[in-house]
């Protein structure tokens, strides 16, 4: 009996709640009998709460992971390090044809750097976003992780362009769209109403009104919540924002102990700014869904905000994305209070940018992905 020939292996790696929006319609994809290509799901543990991890999962229809590092948290140099020795025994049993990592975190830069070092290669998706800040953590992962990759998958044009500037061959380079977008259209008709997630909220004994609207803020990078003086400053203007919209904020527990840490509980208390849990992907899709505006400094939330036409604030000097400003609905404020107040006293009186849907963020991105990978797999590429 002649055995049938097994469909090469591509290992992909989560490690962050951002990379499980990224993984979820990849492995869709890639574990469809028509694909020609095997799927297995490693996740590195990088952040890891077991109620949101389940949430995601669940909410995402990702497959349970076939192998879980348990990694937790720990310094860049101290998580990255044990990332690449748990990871390499998995390579060692797995021999997988390729490892496939997303995004820009430091499971991505750890899994990739242990791959190619034993011969296996690297697909990056969402290769080639720069924001030029070094400083970032980040970017310091997709530069490395970029020039180490066989197949890089771009979300923007100009994303090629940062690459080729790199020195990476233009063969290895593929515009294939946005994988993000793909599972926010995906779950789209499944997001949960604002209304729902906010129905127990209340300050002052007085529930929370949303008739006229709700701004939603989200606030995690170190640059914005590391260093009081900034963290007092941002928050006092969105404070006084909040009094002419009330404002939803879904708190990252680092960010909820920077504020117990700085003594800023009592100014938000006597706000209409009102914090909550972290939300899990269908609560959050709702609330951008129906927001009027959103704060953040997430680089994944430009890219859903521009997708949804939701006008979005950026509480950053600069960005990975800028096709969510050049084409999106995206504005550039940084943390000085007068911008920011600026920015959404316009959005407010005018509706703000309205932008457009940028080129191949139409929900196929996965299905281009997987497509090409199969033809490099075969050799046909």
């Amino acid at each position: 009996m002649v055995r049938k020939p097994q469909p090469p292996q591509i290992l992909c790696v989560v490690g962050a709640r951002p990379n499980f929006m990224k993984i979820a319609p990849i492995m869709r994809v890639l574990n469809h009998p028509q694909s020609g290509l095997s799927g297995k799901l490693v996740h590195t543990g990088q952040h890891y709460d077991a109620a949101m991890k389940t949430t995601f999962f669940e909410q995402l229809h990702i497959p349970e992971p076939d192998i879980d590092l348990e990694v937790g948290s720990g310094t860049h140099a101290t998580q990255t390090a044990d990332i690449m020795k748990r990871f390499e025994p998995v390579l060692d049993e797995q021999r997988p044809h390729a490892v496939l990592v997303v995004g820009d975190v430091n499971s991505t830069i750890a899994c990739a750097l242990v791959a190619v070092k034993k011969g296996i290669p690297v697909i990056h998706v969402e290769a080639g976003l720069r924001s030029g800040d070094r400083t970032m953590p980040e970017e310091i992962n997709r530069v490395l992780t970029d020039q180490i990759s066989e197949l890089l998958f771009t979300t923007e044009k100009s994303a090629a362009d940062n690459l080729l500037r790199e020195g990476v061959d233009s063969d290895r380079i593929h515009f294939a769209g946005n994988v993000m977008i793909d599972t926010l259209r995906y779950n789209l008709a499944q997001a949960i109403p604002a209304m729902t997630t906010t129905s127990g909220l209340k300050k002052n004994g007085s529930r929370l009104d949303l008739s006229n609207g709700y701004g939603l803020l989200t606030l995690h990078r170190p640059a914005n919540v590391d260093h009081p003086e900034v963290l007092q400053n941002l928050l006092s203007a969105l404070v006084d924002i909040s009094r002419d919209i009330p404002l939803i904020f879904p708190v990252h527990p680092r960010t909820r102990q920077r504020i117990i840490d700085a003594g800023l509980e009592p100014m938000i208390a006597s706000s209409a700014l009102y914090m909550t849990g972290p939300l899990g992907y269908l609560e959050m899709l709702g609330m951008m869904k129906d927001a009027r505006l959103v704060l953040t400094d997430s680089g994944g939330i430009q890219e859903e905000t521009t997708a949804l036409g939701i006008p979005c604030v950026t509480l950053r000097e600069n960005t990975e994305r800028p096709i969510t400003v050049e084409q999106g609905t995206n504005t550039i404020v940084g943390n000085d209070p007068r911008a920011i107040h600026a920015c959404v006293a316009d959005i407010l009186s005018t509706g703000g940018k309205s932008g457009c849907i940028p080129e191949l963020w139409d929900g196929q991105a996965a299905e281009r992905i997987v497509e090409t990978i199969a033809l490099w797999s075969n050799g046909s590429l």
